[in-house]
């Protein structure tokens, strides 16, 4: 985006505010305290990935805009983390994220953050390619900005060696971060496949790096290094892997897959899980994300929801 083009962008976000559309509970994103009215067992407060409605949303059968309502209404859900490939053309449409916002006011929803794909790779060791994949985050920073999330979560992939690719890591959110910076803005890593997904890997860059406004989300089951065809052949413990993520995390996301007759997840034990993440001190979001292919979009983010819920009244 043009410096001129991104003043008048901020110039319109600043009179959104003042007409109340950016100051709203939709907009206000928050670190949750133990007295939250929403905080399970004091730590955590429950938000909703919109990926878990992936195929819903490619199929039509549902909307972007229609997603924070969707959370509140269907699910009691008031805190959402969209995806950007389901409003891909309208981060610079004023009129679409006002619309997106008078749906949050109208059911008191909360924006936390957009997760970013397809911008490129940030760990692209042609620095030409990183400096187009930093740049083309941009807009996102700034949509996260005017929808009052208070973060972009990307990804820190690239081809090369480890070492190689990690370098080009370093670069390339160390220079997206400083730019969110400017705006207030996070900017996380998921563990998202190839070296994201070795914890050590990442936490370096984390450590590289040292930014206060970049960190990382854990996902409880996104610890794949290796595949053949759909099968992981080889994988970094996830409970290791989220233990030392913790102190970079600014979120988590509880992905889900399966589920026993209990009600519990089968690739992962989320008292356990759960344990980690309390004893790590963390305050924040951790975010429903189903995955499975064997209930219904619906029936997985109930039953996840449900777990969570079981899961936090178990430390109180």
């Amino acid at each position: 985006m043009s410096n001129t083009s991104r003043r008048q962008f901020l110039t319109q976000l600043a009179g959104a505010a003042v007409l109340g559309i950016g100051a709203t509970s939709c907009t206000m994103n928050r670190i949750i305290s133990s007295t939250g009215n929403n905080s399970m067992a004091g730590f955590f407060e429950i938000s909703l990935a919109e990926w878990s409605f992936h195929k819903a949303l490619n199929a039509g059968k549902m909307t972007n805009l229609d997603f924070p309502v969707i959370a509140k209404q269907q699910y009691g859900i008031n805190v959402v983390e969209y995806v950007n490939q389901f409003f891909k053309d309208k981060a610079k449409d004023t009129n679409y994220l006002n619309e997106l916002l008078k749906r949050c006011k109208d059911n008191g929803v909360r924006n936390h953050l957009i997760m970013c794909d397809g911008e490129g790779n940030l760990g692209d060791t042609d620095s030409a390619k990183r400096t187009q994949a930093v740049e083309n985050h941009y807009k996102w920073v700034e949509a996260a900005k005017y929808l009052g999330c208070r973060t972009i979560r990307v990804n820190a992939a690239g081809n090369g060696s480890a070492e190689e690719v990690q370098k080009a890591a370093i670069d390339g959110l160390s220079r997206l971060a400083e730019y969110a910076a400017k705006e207030n803005i996070n900017v996380i890593v998921e563990n998202h496949g190839g070296y994201s997904s070795n914890a050590l890997w990442l936490t370096t860059v984390m450590k590289s790096v040292n930014q206060r406004n970049l960190g990382v989300l854990p996902d409880f089951n996104n610890f794949c290094l290796k595949r053949e065809g759909a099968n992981c052949t080889e994988e970094y413990d996830r409970y290791k892997g989220v233990t030392e993520m913790m102190p970079f995390a600014k979120g988590a996301s509880a992905k889900t897959i399966d589920f026993d007759e209990n009600g519990n997840c089968i690739e992962t034990d989320y008292y356990k899980m759960l344990k980690i993440i309390k004893d790590s001190g963390f305050h924040g979001y951790i975010g429903i994300e189903y995955e499975g292919e064997k209930l219904s979009e619906e029936e997985g983010v109930r039953k996840t929801k449900a777990l969570l819920e079981k899961v936090a009244a178990s430390f109180v």
